[in-house]
């Protein structure tokens, strides 16, 4: 299995980590009472505070795009969070936010 392969496969939700990621999070917008856009754009912010790898953002994207999270509403929280975190960790978030809808091409291309 090649590198392309793995990411092509961890990208489509075939992987036993990722499958145990996606379990640990599927009560956790009922438990947070917040409406969906809400927990989605929180979770956003969470990303980009942890500097997190674009697999997460691929993963947690999905979700929110699904749940009708507007680009203007993700570009809304990295303005409104670059004061507490800083430019270099926008910078990089907008990197592995590239990277993962890269990854998502990808996988929906077959490639």
């Amino acid at each position: 299995m090649t590198a392309q392969d793995t990411l092509t496969s961890v990208s489509q939700g075939n992987a036993p980590v990722l499958e145990t990621l996606v379990l640990m999070n599927l009560d956790s917008l009922a438990n947070s009472s917040l409406d969906e856009q809400t927990y989605h754009l929180s979770r956003l912010a969470a990303l980009v505070a942890m500097d997190a790898a674009p697999v997460s953002y691929l993963i947690n994207l999905a979700a929110a795009v699904d749940a009708g999270l507007t680009l203007e509403q993700a570009q809304g929280v990295l303005v409104a969070i670059a004061p507490i975190v800083g430019s270099a960790r926008i910078a990089a978030a907008a990197g592995n936010l590239l990277r993962a809808f890269g990854m998502a091409a990808d996988a929906a291309d077959g490639s």
